[in-house]
C-alpha cells in the first residue's frame, strides 16, 4: 500500500503563490486583449460572399401601377427630382441596386426582390394623394405571385422619411413580414404604433449632400477645434417641438455658448447650403433634437464638418450597430435633461478626447455615403451586408404548401408557377 506524503508548509505556499500567480497573469492577459481592441482603428467593412445573396428588381413596367409609385399618376416625375434632399436615399438604393453585382434577373434564383418606389417623393409633389398611394401599393401586390409565396417575407421596400412604412396607409396588413429600409425606428408620437420592427427591418443612413461626401473635395472644409466659435450648435427648425424649443431657449441665455439662428426656409435671408455646412462646423459639438420624428439628418451631416454629434432623441434607431460603437463617435443625452447641464458636461470634456471621438467618426463616416457595393465601406456595403443575414433558403407563408416532391402548391392545390394574378392577399 503506498502511503501519500503528508502536505508539507511549503507545499501550502508554494500552492498559494502559484494560484496568485496564474489569477494575476489572466488579469494581465484580459486587461491586455480589452486596451488592445478598444484602442484599435474600428473596421466598418464586412466582406461577405455574392453566393448568398441574389436580389431580383423589379422593373417599372413589370407590374401594374408600380411606376405609378415612381412617376406619380401622370407619369411626370423624374429620379432627378426625387433624389434631391433628405429622402433621396429611395433613389439612390434602387439606382445602386439596378447596377448591382447581387443583381439577378431570374426570379426563380432570386433569394431577395426589391420592390422600388419613389413615394415620399410623388406625395410631396402632389403627384399621388394618401388615398392613392394605399390603393396602387394593393394593386401592385396583388400582382405578385413572390410576395404571396412568401407572405412578402422576402421582399424589401424603402419608405426614406420620417413617416416610415406610414405612408402606406395599410402597410400593418400587407407588409407586416417584409423587410423595410428606413431611417425611422420610431414614430408613435403620432401613429400610435411604429412601423420599425428591429428583428425584420433595417436602420439605414439618411441623404447627406453629395457635396459633402466627396472624400477628395468636399464643399465645405472642417475648421480645427480652437478655431470654433461656439461649444454647441442647434441648426434646425423649433417646429413646435420641446426639445427643439428648449433649446433656442438655451441659446438666448448662452449665446457665446450655443448657437441656435432663425432658419429661414424661403425668401432673401434663406440659409443656403454652403452657409449651412459653415454654420455647423463652426462648434465642437453639434445637437440633434428629436423633430417630428426621431431620427434625423443633423447626425449624419455633422460627421463632414467633424463636430462630435449630440443625439437628443430618446427614441432614435442608428445604423449598423453591429459594425459600429456609437460611444466612440458620439454622444446620446437625456432629452429630459436639456439645459444648462447639457452645456457644463460638454464643456468639462478636454478637447483630446473630442480629437479622438472625432477620429472615430472619420473613420466611420464612410457608411454614410451612398455608394455602388463595390466600395469597401459604404452605405450599400452595409445595408447589403444586412440583406445578407435575412436570406432564407426555404420560402413559406400561411397560403404556401408543398409536396413530397418538392412542388410548392397554394391552398387549391394549384402549383406555383401556374398562380394566376391578382393573387388573393391578407
Amino acid at each position: 500500500m503506498r502511503h501519500h506524503q503528508a502536505c508539507s508548509r511549503a507545499h501550502q505556499v508554494g500552492a498559494l503563490v502559484l494560484v496568485s500567480a496564474t489569477f494575476l497573469l489572466t488579469r494581465l492577459f484580459d486587461r491586455f486583449l480589452l486596451d488592445t481592441y478598444s484602442s484599435a482603428p474600428i473596421n466598418p467593412g464586412r466582406p461577405f460572399s455574392s453566393a448568398d445573396l441574389r436580389i431580383y428588381v423589379y422593373a417599372e413596367d413589370e407590374i401594374q401601377g408600380l411606376r405609378a409609385l415612381l412617376r406619380g399618376r401622370d407619369g411626370t416625375i423624374n429620379a432627378a427630382t426625387c433624389l434631391k434632399g433628405q429622402w433621396g436615399t429611395q433613389v439612390k438604393v434602387h439606382q445602386f441596386l439596378l447596377k448591382s453585382r447581387f443583381r439577378t434577373f431570374n426570379k426563380d434564383h432570386a433569394n431577395l426582390f426589391f420592390v422600388p418606389s419613389y413615394v415620399k417623393c410623388v406625395r410631396m409633389t402632389g403627384a399621388l394623394s394618401d388615398k392613392e398611394i394605399n390603393q396602387t401599393y394593393v394593386k401592385v401586390l396583388s400582382q405578385m405571385p413572390y410576395f404571396r409565396r412568401s407572405g412578402g417575407r422576402d421582399h424589401i421596400f424603402v419608405f426614406p422619411s420620417g413617416a416610415g412604412a406610414h405612408l402606406f396607409r395599410s402597410w400593418a396588413i400587407f407588409l407586416n413580414r417584409s423587410i423595410i429600409l428606413t431611417p425611422e425606428g420610431d414614430r408613435t408620437d403620432k401613429r400610435g404604433t411604429s412601423a420599425f420592427n428591429t428583428w425584420k427591418d433595417i436602420i439605414i443612413p439618411g441623404n447627406v449632400d453629395d457635396s459633402m461626401v466627396k472624400s477628395d473635395a468636399p464643399a465645405v472644409q472642417p475648421i480645427p477645434l480652437t478655431k470654433r466659435k461656439y461649444l454647441a450648435n442647434f441648426l434646425g427648425r423649433a417646429q413646435g417641438k420641446a426639445g427643439r424649443l428648449q433649446l433656442v431657449e438655451l441659446a438666448k441665455q448662452y449665446p457665446d455658448k450655443l448657437e441656435s439662428p432663425e432658419l429661414k426656409l424661403s425668401g432673401p435671408n434663406k440659409l443656403g447650403r454652403i452657409e449651412y455646412f459653415k454654420h455647423l462646423r463652426n462648434a465642437k459639438f453639434c445637437l440633434a433634437p428629436r423633430g417630428e420624428s426621431s431620427w434625423t439628418l443633423r447626425f449624419y451631416e455633422s460627421f463632414f464638418v467633424e463636430c462630435v454629434p449630440v443625439i437628443l432623441s430618446d427614441e432614435v434607431e442608428l445604423p449598423f450597430q453591429n459594425v459600429i460603437d456609437y460611444s466612440e463617435i458620439s454622444i446620446k443625452w437625456p432629452s429630459s435633461r436639456i439645459g444648462p447641464e447639457l452645456l457644463e458636461y460638454l464643456e468639462s470634456i478636454s478637447d483630446e478626447r473630442i480629437e479622438e471621438m472625432i477620429g472615430h467618426g472619420r473613420e466611420m463616416r464612410c457608411l454614410w455615403v451612398y455608394a455602388a457595393d463595390t466600395e469597401p465601406c459604404s452605405a450599400m456595403s452595409g445595408i447589403l451586408t444586412e440583406l445578407q443575414k435575412k436570406v432564407r433558403r426555404f420560402h413559406q407563408s400561411p397560403e404556401t404548401f408543398w409536396l413530397h416532391n418538392r412542388t410548392i402548391v397554394n391552398r387549391d392545390l394549384i402549383e406555383f408557377h401556374s398562380w394566376k394574378t391578382p393573387v388573393p392577399l391578407p
